[in-house]
């Protein structure tokens, strides 16, 4: 399973989904720019020492994520959003696919929502009038949610 952040903001997000990616073999990807440098120090105090168990890409740009992507055999892209309609346990991810999640501040932006179809775009049920989850939390969720599928 691989993990793709577009453009992480939160360090301490990114060290707790490297941790996440580390304890469930996910491959993760860093869609640059980053809001941090990868030297911070609370990217490491949240990854702990993780960082050498986990397998981490860095991605220049969105162009050079889709052009390793193209070179990989086919898998389907999962875009979790606020704005899908439907829900992350109505899917069923594969072993090789990608679930790509958006900046803490934003989300993923639309005109790369639009190009997926409607079926690959997933949400977390939340209580009406609530804006997101932590990006780390949903991680962790899809993520869990996916991989408990497989093993």
């Amino acid at each position: 399973m691989h993990v793709a952040l577009y453009q992480p903001e939160i360090p301490p997000n990114t060290g707790n989904i490297i941790r996440l990616c580390a304890n469930t073999g996910a491959r993760l990807h860093l869609i640059h720019p980053l809001g941090f440098r990868t030297d911070d120090r609370s990217l490491s105090r949240a990854g702990l020492d993780y960082h050498e168990q986990a397998v981490i890409t860095h991605h220049a740009d969105w162009a050079a994520f889709c052009a390793w992507r193209a070179q990989q055999p086919p898998h389907l892209l999962w875009a979790y959003t606020t704005k899908a309609t439907r829900r992350h346990d109505d899917a069923t991810p594969g072993a090789d696919d990608i679930l790509l999640f958006g900046p803490e501040s934003r989300g993923l932006p639309a005109d790369l929502l639009d190009s997926l179809p409607g079926e690959q775009r997933l949400r977390l049920p939340m209580r009406p009038g609530s804006r997101s989850l932590n990006l780390s939390n949903t991680v962790a969720v899809a993520v869990y949610q996916a991989w408990g599928r497989l093993i």
